[in-house]
């Protein structure tokens, strides 16, 4: 058990150091990870023309910004995924997957670290699986259409190796 606080701990010290570097990046001119849309509408999700839009951001400190996402059952959810760090896919890469019911997140996940090939979706396991968007790196950006399941409570992770434990929320369908 200490050997393995220890081996986390040095990751998440390798993950800072490696974010916290000193290389400067220049900003292409007028280039913004932000949209007007989202500096003017910080709702959790917009409903336009029947689909309900859902954007949720990653980072490179392995945080999602959102812990709970609420839609209805059987509507059309449009999932966009924003990766807001700087780090490389290889390294810091996120994902959205909506588990479904009764899947254990744990087992899931350890299955999904060595399914690289596949979105980190285990090929045995897809059907565990409500939805789910592509890997991404830094300053990348990801949708999915999908109608909502039954009424219910789903876990959504991020299934890259490791960020799991940080990176997950309750997908709450009404």
């Amino acid at each position: 058990m200490k050997l393995s606080k220890y081996v986390l701990g040095a990751f998440f010290s390798f993950v800072m150091l490696i974010a916290c570097g000193g290389k400067e990046e220049k900003k292409k001119e007028g280039f913004s990870y932000d949209t007007k849309e989202e500096t003017t509408n910080k709702k959790n999700k917009e409903e336009t023309s029947g689909i309900t839009e859902v954007v949720i951001t990653g980072n490179d400190l392995m945080q999602f910004d959102k812990t709970q996402i609420k839609v209805k059952a059987g509507e059309k959810v449009k999932l966009t995924l924003r990766h807001k760090g700087k780090l490389d896919i290889n390294v810091m890469g996120h994902n959205v997957v909506i588990l479904k019911q009764g899947v254990d997140v744990t087992t899931f996940a350890g299955k999904a670290a060595t399914a690289r090939d596949n979105e980190y979706i285990p090929k045995d396991s897809e059907d565990a699986v409500v939805a789910y968007t592509k890997t991404i790196g830094g300053g990348q950006t990801t949708s999915i259409e999908f109608d909502a399941p039954e009424a219910g409570t789903y876990d959504f992770i991020c299934s890259f190796p490791g960020h799991y434990g940080m990176m997950k929320g309750k997908f709450i369908v009404e």
